[in-house]
């Protein structure tokens, strides 16, 4: 069993579940979304992006690109939460939170894409 291989699916499935987590709930109810499960999601995510950066095949040039959406994403999400809730006095975070969800919505497949990608890339593999 290859360890390396091993904690890079960890990281992968990992991201997925967490941010699984922050996204299932009511849309715009916050208190069904806790700001710290989105904050382990993209810290995951970015953990994650950093691991696949030493592949050089096609296959490994499209889940960088799958996890970079997936940073993205909850990058923007994050910093929206951040904004709305320690900047912003205009906007509430009730206001947002619908907006914040579909950005994890749209991580959220951008990390299934990349997981099912792993499974069919296992699978693929002879020995």
């Amino acid at each position: 069993m290859n360890f390396e291989k091993v904690m890079f699916a960890f990281f992968i499935v990992l991201a997925l579940t967490l941010n699984f987590g922050f996204f299932i709930g009511d849309v715009d109810d916050p208190i069904h979304h806790d700001g710290l499960e989105l904050a382990a999601a993209l810290v995951v995510s970015l953990i994650a992006t950093v691991m696949k950066f030493g592949d050089r095949s096609q296959m490994g040039a499209v889940l960088l690109a799958t996890s970079l959406v997936a940073d993205l994403q909850l990058l923007i999400a994050a910093g929206t939460w951040v904004w709305v809730v320690n900047i912003s006095s205009s906007v509430t975070l009730l206001e947002v939170m619908p907006r914040i969800v579909s950005l994890s919505g749209g991580a959220l497949l951008a990390n299934l894409v990349s997981v099912t990608l792993l499974i069919a890339e296992t699978i693929s593999i002879r020995r």
